[in-house]
Parts: C-alpha cells; structure tokens; sequence
C-alpha cells in the first residue's frame, strides 16, 4: 500500500522519536517469514519493550538522521525489518535471536549499539546481555558479598574461642545478683 506524503511524515516522526530514546537497533531481513511468525514476533515484542517495525528504508535513513543509529544509513538496502530496544540493550537481541532459531528465513543483518556499528554476528553478543532485573541482582550479590564474609570470620573467631564466649559472662552475672 503506497503511502501519502503525511503519511511518510508521521513514519518517520514515530520512528524518529522511537529511535532517538532507544539503546540499541537490530536490523534483519523478514523476507519469507509468516504472517503467524510476524504476528508472534510482535507480541513479544510489546511484551519484552522492542519497538519492532517494516518501514521503507528511504523512511527509516530520514528517521535516524541525527541519532546514533544515523552511522547504518548507507546499510539499510533490501527488505528489512527494525527492531529498537526502548528499555535495555539486550531486548532486541534476545528477540531476533529467539525467532531466527525457529526460522532460518530471518536473517540479522547489522546492529548499532551507541553509535557504532556491528555485523550479524554481534547480535549473540547483545542477546547475551543481562536483563535489567539479572543485572541488580548481579549487583545486589557483589554489594552483599564484603557483609557477608565478615560475619563469616566473626563467626569463625567467635568459634575458635569457645563458641559460647558470649554466653559466660552472660552467666556470670546472674552468680553476681544473689550475693
């Protein structure tokens, strides 16, 4: 269905506004793919924070300009579908790289990630990326890990010492308040 002139205005407006909040971009080539495989794609997508999109490629080039995703322009030839992560880096990565397992017919073609741009071959590498939630947890153990040590060789003194060195003096003063 061809587009209108407003119509390709308010695309790239989307687009642009997606792409300039967006931490990382995956382009791959659908060319093939079912409408079920879209259809699912897409749902898991809204669900995983992926703003996925089949745009022209004139449209998108014009909706990245002035964005860190502008250095792929000259790389966006032949049908391809666009997939942005709007909320961390790995979303888009982990997306295509699940859906290109079940169909061969979904083929990554570049990543950008900060301004920068990589093969295919990098979307392993960005799927591998933690999730939000992976990555405080990684971090809440790290900053954990010195609190707990220390009450391991507290407690380990405490044993070489008797175990019960707390508790004599504890008694000890209760031999004290009858005299």
């Amino acid at each position: 269905m061809a587009l209108n002139l407003n119509q390709k205005k308010d695309v790239v407006a989307e687009v642009s506004e997606i792409a300039g909040k967006a931490h990382s971009l995956i382009a791959a080539e659908y060319a093939g793919t079912t409408v079920e495989q879209m259809t699912a794609m897409r749902k898991k997508a809204r669900e995983t924070g992926v703003y996925l999109k089949v745009v022209k490629n004139t449209l998108a080039a014009r909706a990245v300009e002035g964005t860190d995703f502008a250095v792929a322009q000259d790389s966006m030839v032949g049908p391809l579908l666009y997939a942005f992560s709007t909320e961390e880096p790995g979303a888009a990565g982990r997306l295509i790289k699940e859906f290109a397992k079940g169909n061969d017919k979904l083929q990554p073609k570049l990543v950008v990630v900060e301004g920068q741009q990589y093969g295919p071959a990098h979307v392993e590498v960005l799927a591998s990326l933690p999730t939000l939630e992976q990555a405080l947890g990684m971090l809440a153990r790290v900053l954990a890990e010195p609190a707990t040590m220390f009450a391991r060789a507290v407690k380990a003194v405490g044993e070489q010492q008797g175990g019960d060195a707390a508790a004599a003096p504890a008694e000890g003063e209760t031999q004290a308040e009858p005299a």
